[in-house]
């Protein structure tokens, strides 16, 4: 049975994605909750040439990094003019009346409006700080529900790979070209595939009149404005989990039992039979479930493994570096057949524990070495399939000529290690 626990640790709030009786996503947030998917109106201290980026001023004393790479397009607060849709107050939605845009393509003429320090920008948090890194924002704003995702850096429609529906996939994409605006694009995720089609353009029509609203709010809010919060973490995990997966929510905090029924009550009405509030003072939630030891379990250096070999997972400034060995394995096999087995073993564990543990960027698995080619390919399409199936878009890139498997894995969050150092106070 498939839960959701969402619960207090040490003053902060816990969720716990549990499958079976073991959780399989571990995630620790402050009170104050985390700035990502946060959009701001920031200022541009400066640009760092050298790497075509600029660092910007959110405001209380936080910089964030913007790359000028993947940012072509900015979103200039003094470009943004209060109105919506069917108001006299723009020449389209949200945007600036029809002089001053003539007005701006005259002083642009010679090509686009460079980004300068000064320069008040809305921008969108994409990622958190992770160790000495500042948080990323981007001009891309993205606003998630839970069927699509519209996006303002792409115009397109696209769609979840998990979803391989053709002719669904084309009906759908035919019912949102008519509700779609050119300002921007779609993202339809794998949850669509368990609603109709009219839920899907009701969640669109909310999410555009958002996007509209929050650019016309921009056009007239002062610097370092918090445009659009986004919601707790625990409630992310509610929109995120496949509806076919998550069997029941349930906490032991009142306050977060109310918020989960307020979300679900205007977001998913139909989960609300799902929501269970615990309360029995002789056993706490988090010992019925084993959450405190899932998080030692995560906070661990050395895995062991059922065939009695483990792992040793060691995260370091650059990459995560993974080693596999036999360990206490003592089986009748051949010493082929062995190898084989343990290096099967392990690749569905570190599947695994890239997601429990939520390590990102580049990671490095040392296997142990097998010479058949037919073995190398078997690990490699195995490993290949198992971290597919995860939310996070985690790529096993090859093999080197050492035998090293490089994966990188997309970075959203901080690791679990790094979410409970930072409020660590013992």
């Amino acid at each position: 049975m498939n839960k959701l626990i969402i619960t207090r640790m040490d003053g902060r709030i816990l969720t716990a994605l549990i499958s079976g009786q073991r959780a399989i996503q571990l995630n620790l947030e402050e009170e104050s909750g985390s700035i990502l998917g946060n959009i701001y109106i920031g200022k541009v201290k400066n640009i760092a040439k050298n790497i075509n980026s600029a660092f910007i001023d959110l405001g209380g004393g936080l910089t964030a990094y913007y790359s000028l790479t993947e940012n072509r397009r900015h979103l200039f607060a003094d470009s943004l003019a209060p109105g919506i849709p069917g108001e006299e107050s723009g020449d389209g939605p949200g945007f600036k009346d029809a002089k001053r845009q003539d007005a701006d393509r005259k002083k642009t003429a010679s090509g686009p409006r460079l980004l300068r320090p000064g320069d008040e920008i809305v921008v969108q948090v994409k990622g958190d700080a992770v160790k000495t890194k500042d948080p990323v924002v981007t001009s891309n704003i993205s606003l998630t529900g839970r069927y699509c995702v519209l996006t303002l850096g792409r115009c397109q429609i696209g769609f979840s790979s998990k979803l391989s529906d053709g002719p669904w996939k084309e009906q759908i994409r035919q019912a949102l070209l008519e509700e779609k605006d050119r300002d921007f694009g779609i993202i339809v995720r794998t949850n669509a595939m368990s609603a109709s089609s009219e839920e899907i353009l009701e969640e669109l029509k909310m999410l555009r009149e958002r996007y509209y609203r929050l650019l016309s709010e921009a056009g007239h809010r002062t610097c370092h404005t918090l445009l659009y919060q986004a919601e707790p973490s625990y409630i992310g995990s509610l929109r995120d989990t496949y509806g076919d997966f998550m069997e029941e929510i349930v906490t032991d905090q009142t306050d977060i039992f109310a918020g989960i029924q307020e979300y679900l009550k205007a977001c998913q009405p139909q989960d609300l039979g799902r929501v269970r509030f615990y309360e029995d003072p002789l056993l706490s939630l988090s010992k019925l479930y084993s959450i405190e030891k899932a998080v030692d379990e995560a906070l661990q250096k050395r895995v062991w493994l059922k065939s009695g070999g483990y792992l040793v997972i060691e995260p370091t400034e650059a990459m995560t570096v993974i080693d596999v060995n036999s360990g206490k394995y003592s089986g009748k096999k051949t010493l082929r057949d062995t190898i084989l087995k343990i290096n099967l073993e392990a690749a569905a564990e570190i599947a695994f524990q890239l997601r429990l543990r939520n390590l990102s960027g580049i990671i490095v698995v040392d296997f142990i070495d097998m010479t058949p080619p037919e073995d190398r390919q078997e690990l490699m399409e195995t490993f290949t399939a198992l971290c597919r199936k995860d939310p996070v878009k985690t790529t096993v890139v090859d093999m080197t000529a050492l035998g090293l498997v490089e994966v990188t894995r997309k970075k959203i969050r901080k690791s679990f290690r790094e979410q409970v150092q930072k409020g660590d106070k013992r």
